[in-house]
């Protein structure tokens, strides 16, 4: 795929994103992955991990304690904007989300004169599948959202439908990788997208996705059947609980049927 090289332009062409500064939630996550890492890929004295396990459970009775039972709102901006920002506590782009890995990600415009996804990420040790390599799920994770986003920044947003990866090489952890993903088309509610991850300027895994555009009604529909987790577990918020209440009308652009 041509355009622009991979990991060019950063913090891209919507400046710096607001969603990854040192803000105590961003902070407790960068700690959490640092435990992650070093728990999965290194060897620890027992007598240390039972020390750090026995403070981390009673830091998690407090945390649980002091948390009211309501999900955390989840705000998004509309389609324009800087992509980090789009979902703040993403699995995989979000600095607020401990499971994640450091993934940056900016918008540049193409050659096509669209905008595109770039970024660029180092994967630890928690991430690993074969040894030295990220694990091919991770890798699979990652593009799944990088392309939902690349739609996301040219207002084509949908719901993943085919993704499918073709790994060119093994991906290396503890280095450097960057990250590229474009729109490429649309068909009726079919929206197409490319991404590719790069190491040192070589492909080593590509993926092509088909999304469908989920109307308004259809996503009310399916967020309103998952509303309702296990033994009472919150999965929506209130800004979802108010439109779920209001019905379809709430979700449509104004002048939408």
């Amino acid at each position: 795929m041509g355009g622009i090289g991979p990991g060019e332009g950063f913090p891209g062409v919507d400046g710096a994103a607001e969603s990854t500064g040192h803000e105590p939630l961003n902070r407790l996550a960068a700690a959490m992955r640092r435990i992650s890492s070093v728990v999965v890929g290194q060897p620890i004295d027992e007598g240390d991990l039972s020390d750090a396990a026995a403070e981390l459970t009673t830091l998690a009775d407090r945390l649980e304690s002091a948390a009211p039972g309501v999900k955390r709102s989840r705000p998004q901006p509309g389609p324009i904007g800087n992509p980090q920002d789009h979902f703040p506590t993403s699995p995989m782009v979000g600095f607020a989300n401990p499971i994640a890995p450091p993934v940056d990600v900016w918008a540049v415009v193409g050659e096509s004169g669209l905008r595109e996804i770039r970024g660029r990420v180092t994967f630890g040790l928690q991430y690993e599948g074969p040894p030295t390599c990220v694990h091919g799920g991770i890798v699979a994770e990652l593009f799944d959202e990088l392309l939902g986003l690349a739609n996301i920044v040219v207002g084509q947003a949908g719901m993943t439908g085919t993704l499918k990866v073709r790994y060119n090489r093994p991906t290396p952890l503890l280095t450097q990788l960057d990250l590229l993903a474009r729109y490429t088309g649309r068909e009726g509610r079919k929206i197409y997208t490319w991404g590719g991850i790069y190491h040192e300027g070589e492909l080593t895994a590509e993926a092509d996705g088909i999304f469908i555009e989920v109307m308004p009604g259809q996503m009310l529909d399916i967020v309103t059947g998952n509303a309702d987790g296990g033994a009472g577990t919150p999965l929506v918020d209130r800004a979802w609980r108010r439109m779920m209440a209001e019905g379809v009308e709430s979700l449509s652009p104004p002048g939408a049927p």
